[in-house]
């Protein structure tokens, strides 16, 4: 056996003197180690921003062949050879290295047959890396009843135990299906549930790099880069939720929204290319009687796709003017930007970013020009602060406008004329680097610069959606997944989709409802916005030359279904925005797989087709074609159908009858939920008076409220309530008033009465 290495110690962190590497272990929290190894990167990290260490106690002792490395929540083994186990305080083994060799697949294929098959248009796999090459790799061992999470938006299901992914954000126009091992954005956080105890593995890593989930070999799971320091943080936590509370903590929380932004979105790559053709879409949602808090302008309304211009001509030379008439119909917009600045030095972006050199380079010192959609195009390099800062001030011009967030595109970086070379020079805050290192975390600069320009000009919470982000992003930007197809198939993928992103930091998400690309039907499109109803980010978005899939487009009785899910979704927005308000202190996502609410059930493990909102809404949608019925597991507790108010014990599955316009929802039984008033959009008025549902007879409800525009909730404006039901006693109180705007009136819907309070300002009680 090899001799165990010395250690030496600064403060939290542990080195471990391997004589052929320095293998660094860091103590941040009882629950968060950080594991790093120095392979040449200077840089630092883009997702943890800040210094994230406490003062944490712990011990590391040296045994006969091994060290022990004991926090109060987690206990590392570190060995002569070089491997980590990891425990809980309970001695359950949650993450152990892998002692045996690895076993690449056996496809059955010979050099010969394989020309063949690739002749005929298959592609046969080479790799067992998937598009990496090796440089290092860190591989676990698998149990037998073990479950993996996480990784954002990755295609497929819920559990990715089997499959394999690669982290390498990518624009890829073909249909998504399970097999897609890459998307638009990298999220490399990965969860397990081991025998039912939850753990965590966050590889803070840039660079392309692959995930194993178990694909190649049953006993084991790898993670791969192709450059980059070793570097990933042990996540541990008593439940599911503590361990992705502990990943937020570490890689940040989305920030509280505005709340017209949980409002109803329309939007179609084709709206922006006339004033007239924008009225009309107002005009409509007016006439069908459509709440909904934003029109989204897609790449059209630019002067020959140049970003930070608008098309004078198709908008009477005054789109301030028509912005704010629509504001004052309750419309906000929120208009597209890609990285992409048009080649015309009679353009000043491009002359500006030329003179300043704020444009990624050639190698040879050259600015770099690539296709997109203005044609011959340059790249700001948004790893530089200077550039950042310089992007943010462009946003004014849009800000001036009237815009009310943007809406950022192609930046993973999307490019029409072949990729970009691995070799062209970005930078690295500071320092030089390559697109290598910086393509992953181009979308996240390019949000964090959008971000900080709005909240400057805007002096408002800034919304900003982004398709492309890393592991971090969420504390700039909300996210979408990207260019779906109106395919069956997609609104299935969505649940697990919004769900993993949600694990993986990304409490604000959605995705395109009715499908981006191909043409949807009136069932499927019915299906959908009920199956998305609860998704953070609400919005209808379609591609020109599809069919229109606006609510009006197929009759009736597509578009009375519709109206009455919209209306249904602004009821709750007082509930979402509770959600949001904790996700700010625990980093608890709003749309919830039902394991992260059940860990210890083993039955909602790989549930792909329910989720839950919050911890009292379980939604289970139809996303199969012509399917009126459907199973619903109902986890432990008593449950309530939200239409009919039968009671049901969990712990079982149901047959729900679920015809065209049914979405199956329950509520758990004595929760208490805010109703909001029927409204056409969300006002930047306070609320006068708030209405709870009770379903039950006792419960207890803490509720927010600010002004839901901007950051003087930070220093203390803000209220918050509690309601308390006991066998039909109602009590309401103020725990904290900080926001001017108390409710006047407060109901409180009980089974088999409503109680009215009012309050009492010399008293500051409800009465």
């Amino acid at each position: 056996m090899e001799t165990l290495p010395s250690v030496t110690q600064a403060n939290q962190t542990m080195t471990f003197n391997y004589p052929n590497r320095h293998l660094q272990i860091s103590v941040l929290t009882p629950e968060i180690i950080r594991v790093f190894e120095f392979r040449g990167d200077k840089g630092q990290s883009y997702a943890v921003e800040g210094n994230k260490q406490q003062p944490t106690t712990f011990t590391l002792n040296k045994n006969d062949n091994h060290y022990e490395l004991k926090t109060d929540s987690l206990l590392l083994k570190i060995d002569a050879d070089q491997h980590i186990d990891v425990y809980d305080q309970a001695d359950h083994q949650l993450i152990t290295d892998y002692r045996g060799s690895r076993s690449p697949l056996d496809r059955g294929i010979d050099e010969a047959h394989k020309q063949l098959v690739e002749a005929e248009g298959h592609t046969v796999s080479q790799s067992v890396n998937g598009d990496d090459n090796g440089y290092y790799e860190v591989v676990k061992s698998l149990a037998a009843n073990e479950h993996l999470y996480g990784l954002g938006d990755k295609t497929g299901y819920l559990d990715k135990r089997g499959y394999e992914y690669d982290n390498w954000n990518t624009d890829n126009p073909a249909p998504q299906m399970e097999n897609f091992t890459k998307l638009y954005k990298s999220i490399p956080v990965m969860y397990g549930l081991k025998n039912g105890y939850p753990y965590g593995l966050f590889f803070d890593n840039p660079y392309r790099s692959h995930f194993d989930m178990g694909k190649e070999n049953s006993n084991y799971y790898f993670y791969s880069a192709v450059a980059g320091n070793l570097d990933y943080y042990i996540l541990g936590g008593q439940t599911f939720k503590d361990v992705v509370t502990n990943y937020t903590y570490l890689t940040g929380r989305v920030p509280l929204p505005q709340k017209w932004t949980l409002g109803y979105q329309q939007s179609r790559w084709g709206y922006s290319i006339s004033q007239q053709e924008v009225e009309t879409i107002a005009d409509h949602l007016k006439k069908s009687k459509l709440p909904c808090d934003a029109i989204h302008f897609d790449i059209d309304y630019m002067r020959g796709y140049r970003v930070f211009t608008w098309n004078n001509e198709a908008y009477q030379n005054d789109p301030k003017a028509f912005l704010q008439n629509l504001k004052q119909r309750g419309i906000k917009i929120v208009t597209i930007i890609d990285p992409g600045v048009k080649k015309d030095p009679d353009y000043s972006v491009y002359s500006e970013g030329v003179k300043k050199g704020y444009f990624v380079k050639t190698p040879d010192g050259q600015v770099y020009i690539n296709k997109v959609w203005p044609g011959d195009s340059a790249f700001p390099d948004f790893g530089r602060p200077e550039v950042r800062n310089w992007w943010a001030q462009n946003t004014k011009f849009l800000t001036d406008i009237g815009v009310a967030g943007i809406w950022n595109d192609m930046n993973e970086p999307a490019s029409f004329d072949g990729d970009i070379p691995d070799n062209i020079v970005f930078s690295d805050q500071e320092l030089k680097s390559a697109h290598q290192k910086m393509h992953n975390v181009y979308g996240h600069n390019m949000a964090k610069a959008t971000y900080e320009g709005l909240k400057t000009h805007q002096g408002k919470r800034p919304y900003i959606i982004t398709r492309a982000a890393y592991a971090g992003t969420q504390k700039y930007s909300t996210v979408w997944t990207g260019d779906n197809r109106s395919l069956w198939a997609h609104i299935q993928m969505m649940i697990p989709q919004l769900c993993n992103l949600g694990l993986s930091g990304f409490a604000f998400a959605g995705t395109d409802i009715g499908g981006f690309g191909s043409d949807t039907t009136p069932e499927l499109l019915t299906r959908w916005i009920e199956a998305a109803i609860f998704s953070p980010l609400l919005r209808n978005h379609s591609a020109m030359g599809t069919r229109h899939q606006e609510p009006w487009s197929f009759g009736e009785p597509t578009l009375s279904i519709y109206r009455r899910y919209l209306q249904l979704r602004y009821h709750l927005i007082p509930y979402m925005y509770d959600l949001f308000a904790q996700e700010t202190k625990t980093g608890l996502p709003i749309m919830r797989p039902l394991v992260l609410n059940y860990d210890d059930d083993p039955r909602v493990t790989d549930i792909d087709n329910e989720f839950m909102v919050g911890n009292s809404l379980l939604v289970a949608p139809i996303v199969e074609k012509s399917q009126t019925k459907r199973l619903v597991y109902l986890p432990a507790g008593q449950w309530i159908d939200f239409w009919n108010h039968r009671e049901y014990t969990g712990g079982k599955d149901i047959v729900v009858n679920a015809p065209l316009d049914k979405l199956p929802l329950f509520v758990q039984k004595n929760a208490i939920l805010p109703w909001g008033q029927q409204v056409d959009h969300i006002s930047e008025d306070p609320d006068d008076e708030m209405t709870f549902h009770v379903w039950g007879d006792e419960g207890h409800y803490d509720h927010y409220q600010d002004n839901g525009m901007d950051f003087n909730y930070q220093k203390g404006e803000f209220n918050r309530y509690a309601i308390s039901v006991n066998r039909n006693q109602v009590s309401v109180k103020l725990l904290h008033q900080g926001f001017k705007s108390v409710y006047r009136k407060i109901k409180v819907v009980l089974p088999e009465k409503t109680v009215t309070l009012t309050y009492e300002p010399r008293t500051s009680r409800y009465l």
